[in-house]
């Protein structure tokens, strides 16, 4: 079984900001490959899905804390489902990728990312696969890294956003299927 987790915000206000790729990773990979209805579950503060590539089961989450504490979250799903740091998927957005592409890492620091610096502290280390989000466009260097990531991408940024978001189900695909190595060779 592996845990994907996308990282985001919940709340309208935060509905297609940048910071929101992770949530709309997992809606992604969601209605591609079938999965079910995400479900609110209190408990394990997220939202949740179920599914399966290949024969492996699959749980798609969005946590519900906000960003900066999304390892709370993490820790308890994977607890519940009684799985570890190496079954974990984290996807989310980077400000150092630019817009356009994707890229997969194993056991990487977290880049001044709060949300994965939750999780790692949350989870007592870094020894998990992220599918990192490409964000930073031209406008990143005129504003402050909290106001940046909380604005939402123009018409052109949004369509070149979409279509790297529809990569993130092959490239999940690959990782689960074959092996992060052969995924990040393939998606790099």
């Amino acid at each position: 079984m592996k845990l994907i987790i996308g990282l985001g915000n919940p709340g309208k206000q935060y509905m297609n900001t940048w910071h929101n790729a992770g949530f709309l990773a997992v809606e992604q990979i969601q209605k591609e490959l079938d999965f079910s209805d995400f479900k609110k579950d209190a408990k394990l503060q997220a939202e949740l899905s179920e599914g399966k590539i290949g024969r492996e089961k699959i749980i798609l989450a969005k946590p519900q804390t906000f960003m900066n504490l999304s390892g709370q979250s993490v820790a308890a799903i994977l607890n519940y489902y009684k799985l570890t740091k190496e079954d974990l998927i984290v996807i989310h957005d980077d400000l150092d990728l630019p817009l356009g592409k994707i890229r997969l890492t194993k056991s990487s620091s977290a880049g001044g990312h709060n949300g994965v610096k939750s999780i790692i502290e949350n989870l007592g280390g870094q020894n998990f696969i992220r599918l990192k989000i490409g964000v930073h466009t031209d406008l990143r260097a005129k504003m402050e890294t909290a106001d940046y990531v909380l604005t939402r991408p123009g018409k052109d940024e949004q369509k070149t956003l979409k279509e790297i978001i529809k990569n993130t189900a092959p490239a999940i695909e690959a990782v689960v299927r074959e092996s992060v190595e052969s995924a990040m060779n393939q998606f790099n």
